[in-house]
């Protein structure tokens, strides 16, 4: 009788600390800007080998879209954003924890490979007879475009505006238009699909990354943030092209 006791209360101890104790968080979804695709997916494969049995996703896309997502209740643990304006979308809605600048960005001329209209400078696109494209301007790097322009003193017509960095640097690699302005780390990216032109009004453009932790979000996203600010992660940035802080 004592025996069957001492089980059934071994039983009932061992039921108790099984449900006193929460499942391990195991899955981690990023909201990123999309110039931040490669470097991203290689930092979330660190993150996956450093914590085994961890998922990250990632939602790359631009900025003012993905702050709209959140806004909207779309569920994430991390934003990292192409802009301060666009963190501060989801911090005024009391969604963001405090953000942090991890990198700096600049813009380029991107054109293809055999430059067909032999473009050289910024003033170059304003020639009617260069088809360029841009970011719009409610985007991060559409912002940062006006802003190079305007330094400038100089009008672009654009014969067509992305609604992100990528989707405007791939109008260059099909060759449907002769230049574009997107960051110099996509110009990296594209390993040799465009070759990138600099221009002195960029330094008038620079673009601020915050990132931050989400409301509600689980322990992975404060440790998904270390590793963007940590040595490893700087170095995996500023390797594709972006700038130190």
């Amino acid at each position: 009788m004592l025996k069957r006791l001492v089980v059934v209360v071994s039983m009932f101890v061992l039921a108790a600390c099984g449900s006193s104790s929460a499942p391990a968080e195991t899955e981690l979804t990023v909201f990123a800007a999309a110039s931040l695709t490669g470097t991203f997916t290689e930092l979330g494969k660190r993150f996956e080998a450093a914590n085994p049995g961890t998922k990250v996703t990632f939602n790359f896309g631009s900025s003012a879209t993905l702050a709209q997502q959140i806004t909207q209740g779309a569920p994430a643990g991390v934003f990292a954003a192409a802009s301060p304006a666009t963190m501060k979308t989801v911090a005024d809605a009391g969604l963001a924890g405090t953000p942090t600048v991890f990198v700096k960005n600049k813009l380029e001329i991107a054109v293809p490979p055999d430059n067909p209209a032999k473009v050289e400078n910024l003033k170059d696109l304003t020639d009617p007879e260069v088809k360029v494209a841009l970011c719009a301007e409610q985007v991060p790097c559409g912002a940062a475009a006006v802003k190079a322009l305007d330094a400038a003193g100089l009008k672009v017509t654009p014969v067509t505006l992305e609604q992100d960095v990528k989707a405007t640097l791939t109008k260059v690699e099909l060759g449907e238009v002769d230049a574009a302005l997107v960051y110099r780390t996509d110009v990296i990216a594209s390993a040799g699909k465009v070759t990138g032109i600099p221009f002195p009004e960029a330094d008038q453009a620079v673009n601020d990354y915050p990132i931050a932790t989400l409301k509600d979000a689980s322990p992975l996203a404060r440790r998904f943030v270390d590793l963007v600010l940590s040595k490893q992660g700087e170095d995996v940035l500023t390797k594709a092209g972006f700038e130190a802080p």
